[in-house]
């Protein structure tokens, strides 16, 4: 573990002090359980153009690949109760912002296990992604999410997010 993950977790362990949340750097064996929460990326029901199993498929490859990766610029993170079950999962890494090009922080994919929900794992989870971005010199962290998934829209609100860009689509069919 490199000392800015030191860091990272550090400091998000102590967002989550009393609720009994840690956050640490995702390790080899932590690909399975990672990986078994890739359904729950389309559980909300994305639009109708989007085939879930294909959106799964092309995000469990993207995860396995950060998984593998070395790259200082890709991180994955694993939240655990005290007893070392997996609580969810938030995979990060770097882009470049298309306006100005400056490198920021980005969500890839952030999820809570159904056994983590409403023990404050997405905002644990969320806390450990800034400090990985700030850790990294960013000014800023950004993340996509789909309009009808309004839990997760909530929280990031909550945590300060604002809107950015909006996409919209239209099918030509």
């Amino acid at each position: 573990m490199s000392s800015e993950d030191a860091a990272t977790t550090g400091r998000a362990a102590e967002a989550a002090r009393g609720g009994g949340v840690r956050v640490r750097p995702a390790r080899a064996g932590d690909r399975d359980f990672i990986l078994s929460l890739v359904p729950r990326l389309v559980e909300f029901g994305p639009p109708r153009w989007h085939d879930p199993a294909r959106m799964s498929a092309r995000d469990s490859e993207a995860i396995a690949e950060a998984l593998a990766s070395e790259s200082p610029e890709i991180a994955v993170f694993v939240a655990e109760d005290g007893a070392g079950n997996g609580l969810g999962f938030i995979h990060l890494n770097t882009a470049a912002d298309y306006f100005t090009r400056e490198k920021h922080g980005h969500v890839s994919d952030i999820v809570v296990a159904r056994g983590g929900e409403g023990r404050g794992v997405g905002r644990v989870l969320m806390l450990a992604g800034e400090e990985w971005a700030r850790s990294r010199g960013y000014k800023l962290i950004a993340l996509g999410a789909f309009s009808e998934n309004r839990r997760a829209r909530r929280l990031y609100e909550q945590l300060g997010y604002e809107e950015d860009i909006v996409r919209y689509v239209k099918e030509l069919g």
